[in-house]
């Protein structure tokens, strides 16, 4: 059996995410170290496997009093837990070519089962775009004020958008 090893290029890469503030608008922010791997055995995408380590505290909001609180004991407490990761189980091939990619996502010691909406976009590097939506409260993110209006000064629902480039690596044989 062949295993090819692609590495996922982080500096042509990103992982944004954006959360509801205040109801009518977006927080955003991004996550600027980490790495990742691809693995395909025998060429067969179906079975590929994606590993991702993120550096919890190179979280960028753009407001670096807003970055030291989500880096807190309030939200990512990245003195206790340093990494967010995520590791594939299981891949559902759409016949449009998309998939769904589903993981054990991991912040904050709390793993939970996510789901990946994948668009591959081949060229020579290897890449695709994946978007999800994850709950906060899911992993321990649960205060949070209401407004005088009834809405929340944060929503819940945290929306994630990836794009990735991967470079092959060296081909692996195993036996």
């Amino acid at each position: 059996m062949s295993i090819e090893r692609w590495e996922i290029d982080s500096t042509r890469s990103r992982i944004q995410f954006a959360v509801r503030h205040l109801v009518l608008s977006k927080t955003r922010g991004r996550f600027s170290r980490w790495r990742g791997t691809v693995m395909v055995p025998d060429g067969d995408s179906s079975r590929a496997t994606v590993d991702v380590v993120i550096d919890a505290s190179s979280i960028d909001t753009g407001v670096a009093r807003r970055d030291e609180h989500l880096r807190s004991a309030d939200y990512l407490d990245v003195k206790r837990y340093p990494g967010i990761t995520f590791t594939s189980r299981r891949m559902k091939v759409e016949p449009t070519g998309r998939f769904q990619l589903v993981g054990a996502l991991t912040i904050r010691g709390v793993t939970h089962e996510v789901t990946l909406d994948v668009e591959p976009r081949d060229f020579d590097y290897e890449r695709f775009s994946a978007t999800a939506a994850i709950d906060r409260r899911d992993f321990g993110f649960t205060g949070n004020p209401a407004l005088d209006s009834g809405g929340l000064v944060i929503g819940e629902r945290i929306e994630v958008d990836i794009e990735v480039e991967a470079v092959r690596q060296p081909a692996a044989r195993v036996a």
